[in-house]
């Protein structure tokens, strides 16, 4: 009873121990899976990332552009205008002398 109880105990021990090694093996199997998924998210969100911010600079470098376009015909508008002062202050000037010489 004793030879037989011990056989039992034995081969149990053995099976536990194989249950055990095949364990750990689906368990680091899991983490290497898990791993390799961690890390394809991780690539994906920095090409998401460097896409976002790719656009925004390019939004912000056509909003300068803009800005730069308008200052550039702001300072045509002004300089057209002081232009078009000076020929008026200049042709009622050249009156003037001519009306001074009659």
């Amino acid at each position: 009873m004793k030879k037989a109880f011990v056989l039992t105990a034995a081969v149990a021990a053995l099976g536990l121990a194989a249950c055990s090694d095949r364990t750990e093996q689906n368990a680091a199997e899991t983490a290497n899976s898990a791993a390799v998924d961690a890390s394809a998210t991780t690539n994906e969100a920095v090409s998401v990332v460097d896409a976002a911010s790719d656009r925004a600079l390019g939004s912000a470098e056509n909003a300068t552009d803009n800005v730069g376009n308008s200052l550039d015909q702001a300072g045509d508008s002004i300089s057209n205008a002081a232009d078009g002062a000076a020929d008026v202050a200049g042709n009622a000037l050249i009156a003037t002398g001519q009306s001074v010489r009659d």
